[in-house]
């Protein structure tokens, strides 16, 4: 049996960063790791291939080789997915659809000849199976949740790691928190499940003997979910990276409550993390409880932003508007605490009501769902019928865009972060980073419309942020796709 395993295009949004990786000479920011995890759980008689449409196209070689297709994918990679599935089907190959997007599609049986509803590890050996035999069923649906001690390393050998930015491996799955517009917790449960610190480092030992330096995402929707476990964890870490010369720098996303424990900010200080994703939402405390993010609340946000920051780690952050009781100020409040918190990076979105999640089942209640939605909450369609007024919504949100990511604005929201940040791990300048500022300068200081700020920033990066220039550059660079993507966003609306 040949099996190709296809990974859907993602859109161009703040988290795509389509627009800055160019500048590095790469194509995609992140592996698809789930394909390639899946592709360790099919049967070792299987001949496997990998296209992820980020990195190439789907060529019709491709469909020749194949003799069935699976995809994974999200509810935002809904659309390419559809076109390649067609595809496949007029040629008559099989198909089979996976990944989150199972969870929160209904119909997608329509599309695919077989539809894999939850995680893999304890389903793919019985599909697999079926397929050889001819009898495969149209759905194969989880039962309960695995062990992670079930999920076996990743198949590298079927990329190409050069393409991407970054590398991906995941330790946990599941948060224990409740937020109403969450579909996390309802696909990997309250209960988060870890792998043992030895699984880790084998993940780490694969990619280490890919060749691969440089960062590496642990793409845990809330990397301290069980504190206990991760501090099992973190102490392996750094022993694997000081031993190894500090090849990989870590980034990963966790829950505001982070800032509780001064503990566990050091040991991941000590084990490489340089950046860490927070799911701030609001400054609005009542939208915050109303979205039953009570984390959030009864303690100064902008203070564990600034906790954090102390330990070396870059702070991106998360923002929504469009909360039930959200006031007519939101726009500016939202606007005001990431100009306080010297948050460079902040992906602000509209609310979006995620089939499956408690927010669409109670705004289905109330008669408030307009459709499924599609995922990217960078899209000025609302999904739902929100409290305030949507023109009102809208406008505001695009104001907060144009305001937070005018070239202006956001290389003064760096200077006053880099003012604040002192890098306590660097790693060796490698030639793609030398290719990366020339192409920076060239871009943005010679062809771009915001030059004159751009020179006044790298004179700044350049002289009274020396302690931190590689960061200014790489922030410089991100700008870039955020401005770009902000200002076709809102001129295409």
């Amino acid at each position: 049996m040949k099996a190709l395993l296809i990974y859907p295009e993602w859109p161009d949004t703040y988290w795509s960063f389509k627009h800055a990786l160019p500048f590095e000479g790469k194509r995609s920011a992140y592996p698809p790791l789930g394909l390639m995890t899946v592709a360790s759980l099919l049967p070792k008689h299987w001949q496997k291939r990998l296209v992820d449409t980020n990195v190439r196209r789907l060529t019709e070689a491709d469909l020749d080789w194949a003799d069935i297709a699976l995809f994974s994918g999200m509810l935002v990679q809904k659309k390419p997915m559809l076109r390649m599935l067609a595809r496949c089907r007029e040629r008559g190959l099989k198909t089979v659809v996976g990944g989150p997007i199972t969870s929160s599609v209904e119909d997608m049986n329509q599309y695919a000849d077989h539809v894999v509803i939850g995680e893999a590890e304890e389903l793919i050996a019985g599909l697999a199976a079926d397929i050889d035999a001819g009898t495969a069923k149209p759905v194969y649906r989880a039962m309960g949740l695995p062990s992670l001690a079930k999920t076996p390393l990743p198949e590298i050998h079927l990329i190409q790691p050069k393409y991407y930015s970054g590398m991906a491996i995941q330790y946990s799955r599941g948060c224990p928190f409740n937020c109403e517009f969450c579909d996390i917790i309802e696909i990997y449960g309250r209960v988060p499940r870890t792998k043992a610190p030895a699984q880790v480092t084998a993940e780490l030992d694969l990619l280490y003997d890919a060749r691969w330096r440089g960062s590496v995402f642990i793409v845990d929707d809330n990397f301290i979910g069980n504190k206990r476990k991760v501090k099992e964890l973190l102490p392996a870490l750094s022993e694997w990276n000081n031993r190894h010369g500090r090849p990989f720098t870590f980034f990963t996303e966790a829950s505001v409550n982070l800032a509780d424990d001064t503990q566990l900010l050091q040991m991941m200080k000590d084990a490489g993390f340089t950046r860490v994703f927070l799911g701030i939402e609001t400054p609005v405390e009542s939208s915050l409880k109303q979205a039953q993010k009570m984390q959030n609340t009864r303690r100064s946000l902008l203070d564990s932003v600034r906790h954090i920051r102390e330990f070396g780690m870059e702070v991106m952050a998360g923002f929504i508007v469009g909360f039930d009781n959200d006031p007519d100020d939101v726009f500016d409040r939202q606007v005001q605490f990431i100009e306080e918190s010297a948050i460079p990076l902040a992906m602000v979105g509209l609310l979006q009501a995620v089939p499956g999640t408690q927010l669409y089942r109670r705004l289905m209640k109330e008669g408030r769902i307009l459709h499924e939605g599609h995922g990217d909450n960078m899209d000025f369609r609302l999904n739902f019928i929100p409290k305030m007024n949507p023109e009102k919504l809208v406008e505001g949100y695009r104001s907060i865009l144009e305001r937070i990511y005018s070239a202006e604005a956001y290389y003064q929201r760096v200077r006053r972060f880099l003012a604040e940040y002192h890098p306590v791990y660097r790693q060796d300048r490698r030639f793609s980073d030398y290719v990366a500022f020339c192409r920076s300068v060239l871009k943005q200081g010679v062809l771009s419309r915001d030059r004159a700020a751009y020179w006044k920033f790298l004179i700044d990066a350049a002289t009274r942020y020396r302690h931190a220039f590689d960061t200014a550059m790489t922030l410089a660079v991100m700008g870039y796709h955020f401005q770009t993507l902000t200002r076709l966003a809102c001129e295409s609306d």
